[in-house]
This record gives C-alpha cells, structure tokens and sequence, in this order.
C-alpha cells in the first residue's frame, strides 16, 4: 500500500468491522445493529465463533502475560489492535511491571475514539491510527517513538488480524512479517495468529462471506501450513503452533471449541 495513505476518520453504522463484530462476540458494546446481524449469518455457518472469539482474547492475555513474565519484555507493539475490552495488553503487562508501554495500531476511527479515551491517564500508553500493513507509518509515529526502543527486545502482535489483508507480494501477511522481523532486535517476539480451516468449503464461504459483508475490507481463510510459514526462521516457543486455547492454558477447564468447523491457529516466534 502506498506508504502513509490517509485512512477516513468516519465512523460508518452501515457496513460491518471486523472490529466491531469481534467486540460483539466479546459481549462489548461497541458494535452496531449491522455488526450483529453479520455475526448472526456466520453463525449459521460456524456457529463456534463466539467460542473462538473468546478463546483468542484469552490466548492474548496468556502469551503478553508470557512474555512479560518468562522473557522480560516490557514493550509491546500491538498491530490490528480492535477495540478496547477487559485485560487488555497494556493493563496485562503493566500489572507484571507497570513501566511496561504499549502502542496500538488500527486503521478502524472507533478504535481511535475509544482506545484514546480510555488510555487518557496512562502515558506509556498510546493509541494510533494505522493501516497493519504500513510498517513505516507504524514505527515512525511519534507515539511509536515516544514509547519504543527498538534497541531493546519488542513484543510484536498479529493477534487475529492477517485474515483481514490479501495475499500480496508487498502487502500480504508473509511481507509486512519480514519487513516487521527485519526492524527488530534479537530477543524480540512474534505473536502471530489466524482463522485457519483445513475445509475448503468453509474456507471459501467464510472468505466470501466477510469479503462482501466488509466491501472488501478482508483477506481469506487459510490453512494451517499457511500460518507456519510466517514462522520461518524464528525460534517458535512451545507448544509450538496450535489452535491458540491450547497454548500454555492457564486452567485445566478452559472452554473449549464444540465445534472445529474452523479454529484460531497459532503461536510465538521469538528472534534469535
């Protein structure tokens, strides 16, 4: 894309977000009328999304609480952030060490709105707005600045977001991976995971599916052998590349999926 594009400040109410419809599925707020009844069409398809929704802000909340705790990372760079909920990863990291900072990008205007209003008292904070694949946009931001030293290990996060962008040799997910990977110092980690299916029908349908309710504001479903190869070249933490409830669960009664009509399918890669 072409770097530092100017993204629209307008909230639209009349078409879907991904954003949104993942707030929704989280029992937030944030979310409109057309949100839910998008979330209402898929369901009839892979009624296990909500499950999965869920299942993947816990994955978030361990592996932040992972590599703040094991691995000393006290810098988060959080790409496709969506809207603020409960735990989120600045308020993760911070109860481990409270000098922890976090910068969230999303090119969504609500984000912008809600993420700065609830991050107005916390200056190692900051919100911005950024399309996930702009690397340059992102790591020269003055708040990106401000906050990051990217002399210093970093916590990078694509945390359910690369099947909202297209395959592309500059913009697909294997690029913005490497031209991200080449920024960074050892130490720093990669989390990186996505809607994965191994059905082609499912795969086809949801692509489809959220391609016309977004108006191409979307990538694909993919496969799991898709996901590893964004992994290539970084020392992958176990459990290795999983369908994220299983990484490191926290509880031997964590929910767990009815269905696997698709899952949320990655990890960790840290840089050596």
């Amino acid at each position: 894309m072409e770097s530092g594009k100017r993204l629209s400040t307008k909230i639209d109410a009349t078409v879907p977000t991904a954003a949104r419809m993942y707030d929704y599925y989280l029992g937030g707020k944030d979310n409109y009328a057309v949100d839910r009844a998008a979330c209402e069409e898929l369901d009839k398809v892979v009624p296990s999304t909500r499950a999965l929704a869920l299942n993947n802000r816990r994955f978030l909340q361990r592996v932040v609480g992972t590599l703040a705790q094991e691995y000393g990372i006290r810098q988060f760079l959080d790409h496709g952030s969506g809207l603020p909920t409960q735990n989120n990863v600045h308020q993760v990291a911070q109860r481990i060490d409270p000098t922890s900072r976090v910068v969230y990008a999303d090119n969504d205007p609500m984000v912008l709105v809600h993420g700065r209003a609830l991050l107005d008292q916390n200056d190692r904070t900051a919100v911005i707005q950024a399309d996930l694949r702009d690397t340059d946009v992102i790591f020269s931001h003055p708040d990106t600045q401000r906050l990051i030293d990217f002399s210093q290990p970093v916590g990078v996060l694509f945390n359910s977001v690369f099947h909202c962008i297209p395959d592309s040799d500059t913009e697909g997910p294997l690029a913005v991976v490497k031209r991200v990977t080449e920024r960074l110092v050892p130490g720093s980690c990669l989390v990186m995971c996505q809607l994965v299916s191994e059905d082609p029908k499912v795969r086809e349908f949801v692509t489809d599916f959220m391609d016309k309710a977004t108006q191409g504001h979307w990538g694909r479903v993919r496969e799991e052998k898709d996901v590893a190869q964004w992994f290539e070249g970084l020392e992958i933490l176990e459990p290795g590349l999983v369908e994220v409830s299983t990484w490191r669960p926290d509880t031997e009664v964590a929910p767990r999926q009815l269905t696997q009509e698709w899952v949320e399918f990655g990890g960790c890669g840290r840089i050596l």
